[in-house]
Formats: C-alpha cells, structure tokens, sequence
C-alpha cells in the first residue's frame, strides 16, 4: 500500500512537534512544509519550505496538519477541504463557533475526515479513566473538576487563556461524561495586561446532572494539569502531566479521632496508582487520524465536537462580560 502523503502549513511551535511524529509515523510521508513567516526551528529539513496553503496543496498531499494562528483557520482549512485534502486543525478549531461551523459543514460536505488536535483525549491517564468510567468503576458520577495552571506561553498572542487552554479542559470533560454542558457560569482576569483574559473559573451543569469545576490561568509560576473525578465509590485523580492516574475509594472504617471525623464527609479509603502504558499523546492522535482517513477506525475528536466545544469556551466569556448564567 502506497504511503499517505502529508503536509503541514504553520511551523511554529506545534507544528515542529508535528513534523517529527509525522515522520516516524507508519503509513505516512511527510512531504511538504509551509509557513509565510519562516522556519524558526528548522522543521523543513530537506524539503523545500513553501509560503502559503496553496502551494501546499499543489505538492499533491493527501492529509495535512493546519497549525497556523487561530484567525487564519478557517482560510486555511477552508481552502485544504475545497482541494479534498484531510485535515486536522489544531485547537480550538476557529476564532469563533460560526467560522467554525463553516469548517466543519464543508469537510462533511465532502465526505473527508476533518479532526480538531484536542489532545488530552489521547492522554493515557485520561484513556484509561473514560475507560473505567465507562465499566462503571465509580458508580454515579458527581463532579469533574480540572485544574490547569501555568506561566503565560509567549506563542500565544490572538486567543485569550478560554480559547487556548479552557477548551482543552472543556472537551475532555464532556467527553469522560459523554454528556453535553446545558448552563456554565465564569469570572475571568487581565492581571498580565494583556488583550485577551489570562485566567478564568468556571463552572457548569452537564445534560446528565455532573457538576463542573474548571480552574485555568496563565499566571502561576508552576505547572498543573489535573482532572478529578469524584463519583459514588470515591475519586480518581488524573495527573496529565505525568499521565499518572490514581483511584481513591470511600472506605468502610470510620475514624474515631472527632476532630479528624468531624471534618470528614465519607471516609478515607484506600489509594491505588494505576500502572499504565505511557505513549505519546501526540503520535497517538496522529495514529487515530491516519487510521480515520484510511477507514480503520473514526477515533478522532471531529470537527462538530470542535465546534461544540468553542461554543462552550464562547458562553464562558459571555458569562464572565454579563455577570449572568448561561444557558446553552
């Protein structure tokens, strides 16, 4: 079987990790690279550095990674699905729901496969969560919170901290529930003076009753990434960071030290840290879109749930500018 041709239009710092897994992905050949503004971290290597979408298109490529700034995504995807080309375009997958409306219509218009690159669901400890979430391993399910913290990224200038990394915590949460947001509520920050928010706390109600707790900034000087799921049988931890996942449970002996006791509403039960299979989310990804645009499998995050979930990340900011709770 010939080799999937592939091409990737933005080089920054997405798509240079985007280059490597490509090129040692099975079944595909990375045969061109193109960003108008240059190659800072050398992507190209021995293929010629093209400057535009079109000239993309015109190497003769099957699927493509769209990396480029999130203004420029529906120009970009618009034009690789206008020439029949496969694509995932990195998150979130427009600047607003209705572009990305446009986006998603016109690949399934035409029948190719077009993903958006929400790469936590590929995170193993998320994996194996949704996957004990779904045997039942919890019981019902109460809560998911989701912390994610960090130092302002200097690659992002055009989306603010909802967009850019809310979206992530968003779409793994309606996905580990496999349940739609129905009312969110925010408050959002400019401490850095930035345009765009630097740090927002949400909540939310999902279509199944599951409350949602989400904390995300641009402004700690460390790094967490953390997603808890409480339920009927306890909690798991899901550190994606690490990719470490850790199980709680309820436990069956009540203390009797009072003033530990009067503190505690279930108690404390057994910690068990699973032993999980660590791969790389990324070639993970890529793995489940070559495997979609060969017809093996459909495990990707499609261009609809990216849109729903940037129309998600929209009522948060509508939310936090009216002070009101809204209803999606």
């Amino acid at each position: 079987m010939a080799e999937l041709r592939a091409g990737i239009i933005g080089l920054g710092m997405m798509g240079r990790h985007h280059a490597r897994v490509l090129r040692e992905l099975d079944g595909v050949e990375l045969v061109a690279v193109a960003d108008a503004f240059g190659d800072p971290h050398g992507v190209a290597g021995s293929l010629p550095l093209l400057s535009s979408v079109d000239q993309l298109i015109d190497a003769g490529i099957d699927l493509a990674v769209a990396a480029v700034p999130t203004i420029l995504h529906e120009e970009v995807a618009l034009k690789l699905a206008e020439a029949g080309v496969h694509t995932l375009v990195e998150k979130p997958i427009a600047n607003d729901s209705a572009s990305g409306k446009r986006i998603a219509d016109a690949f399934e218009e035409r029948g190719l496969v077009g993903a958006v690159g929400h790469i936590e669901r590929f995170n193993p400890a998320l994996q194996s969560l949704r996957e004990r979430l779904e045997n039942g391993d919890l019981g019902d399910v109460y809560q998911i919170s989701t912390r994610r913290q960090g130092p302002f990224p200097a690659r992002i200038a055009d989306v603010g901290v909802v967009k850019d990394l809310a979206t992530h915590d968003i779409d793994l949460t309606a996905w580990l529930a496999q349940s739609r947001y129905v009312t969110v509520a925010a408050n959002t920050t400019h401490r850095s003076g930035r345009q765009h928010e630097d740090m927002v706390s949400a909540i939310g109600h999902l279509e199944g009753g599951i409350g949602t707790n989400h904390i995300v900034n641009w402004l700690s000087p460390f790094k967490e990434r953390t997603t808890v799921v409480l339920g009927e049988r306890g909690a798991f931890i899901a550190d994606t960071v690490s990719a470490d996942l850790t199980f709680v449970e309820n436990g069956t002996f009540q203390t009797d030290w009072d003033s530990i006791a009067n503190f505690r509403g279930v108690s404390e039960g057994s910690s068990t840290r699973f032993a999980i299979a660590k791969r790389e989310p990324l070639k993970m990804e890529h793995e489940a879109f070559r495997d979609a645009v060969l017809g093996i499998s459909k495990d990707v995050v499609t261009m609809t749930e990216g849109r729903e979930t940037l129309r998600v990340a929209e009522a948060l900011l509508e939310s936090a500018r009216s002070g009101a709770v809204v209803q999606l």
